[in-house]
């Protein structure tokens, strides 16, 4: 394989390239019940890829939407902290590595890599995708059983959990967190954006504050979340572009999907990083001259802010403001728009 970018493009190569000369419909077979396995809701106690054809499945099946969430939050983590870039990099329960590749698209160039895992088809298949990629190929895949009580992590500037959580039991989950605070220097969890999956966030985001983490996304703050329990939860979506592969084994027609995530992305230590202001967490409402968006703030909690023509560069800048973006953009002063 020729050297190429951690890219969404050559993600999707790298997925075609794995699964060729697989039968579509073998694929699409392992996917059921992959699906079947994953909106279980049991944590599982083995690792749920078992082979190889697992393995290539759940990559061609998972790893786009993946890799796009788990960018969405690093960049968010970037945005608060844009002087810094992970000197190494741990991925915890990481399968088939599209953290690593996410991390590699968010901040390019090399560093010490590792991803650790319980399923060894789920490495091999990683470190297949892995090769010949600037930053990637160098990784360490290495077996590991996750959660465990009393398990360490090695220490790494960047420790991404992402789509972990669930696969653990409660004590589990906490284990996991409580060794990632004590290993790593930034920490980005992310989950389903399901109320379940943020429920995991929040726990795991109540466990970093306490160990002395400042909350750098999506929150502009490190106190209790705003928002009422039971009755709305936090999360995201990403695009995700489907290529021909994507949509014969997912079963799809349409060229896209939204990715529905929740995540929570920390740093140790006060004063590490600059949060945003306030955090766009619906999908803004675009009327006639004016933008509703709905913000989560530091200073007021959930607030709605209506941003009106007479705002100028700031309604133009609202207008191509999306869920889950920073409000205000960068080098805009003032986010208060008309209240609504």
């Amino acid at each position: 394989m020729n050297a190429i970018l951690p890219t969404s493009e050559n993600l999707r190569a790298a997925l075609a390239g794995l699964l060729d000369g697989v039968p579509p419909a073998r694929a699409a077979a392992a996917v059921d019940r992959l699906i079947a396995t994953y909106r279980g809701a049991t944590p599982t106690e083995a690792p749920v890829l078992r082979d190889a054809s697992d393995a290539a499945a759940y990559a061609a099946y998972r790893m786009p939407a993946t890799f796009e969430a788990v960018r969405a939050a690093l960049g968010a983590l970037a945005d608060a902290a844009p002087g810094w870039r992970p000197e190494s990099h741990l991925d915890v329960g990481g399968g088939t590595g599209a953290a690593v590749w996410a991390a590699g698209a968010v901040w390019p160039g090399g560093r010490p890599t590792t991803v650790l895992d319980w399923a060894e088809p789920a490495l091999a298949v990683g470190r297949e995708l892995a090769a010949g990629v600037p930053g990637l190929a160098d990784a360490v895949w290495r077996r590991a059983r996750i959660g465990a009580a009393g398990g360490e992590l090695p220490e790494a500037g960047l420790i991404t959990v992402g789509y972990v959580l669930k696969e653990l039991a409660a004590p589990g989950r906490a284990a996991l967190v409580r060794a990632a605070a004590r290993a790593g220097r930034a920490v980005v969890v992310v989950e389903p954006g399901t109320p379940d999956g943020y429920e995991r966030v929040l726990a795991a985001r109540g466990a970093l504050v306490a160990a002395g983490f400042t909350v750098a996304a999506p929150c502009p703050h490190d106190g209790a979340c705003p928002i009422e329990r039971g009755a709305d939860w936090c999360h995201f979506a990403a695009r995700v572009g489907r290529s021909s592969l994507h949509r014969q084994v997912k079963g799809g027609s349409l060229p896209y999907e939204d990715e529905k995530f929740s995540y929570v992305a920390a740093v140790r230590g006060p004063g590490a990083v600059s949060p945003a202001p306030s955090r766009v967490v619906r999908r803004p409402q675009l009327r006639k001259g004016q933008v509703l968006l709905d913000l989560c703030t530091a200073a007021d909690g959930l607030r709605r802010t209506t941003v009106t023509k007479r705002h100028g560069p700031l309604y133009r800048a609202a207008r191509d403001t999306d869920w889950g973006d920073a409000w205000p953009p960068p080098g805009e002063a003032d986010g208060d728009g008309q209240a609504g």
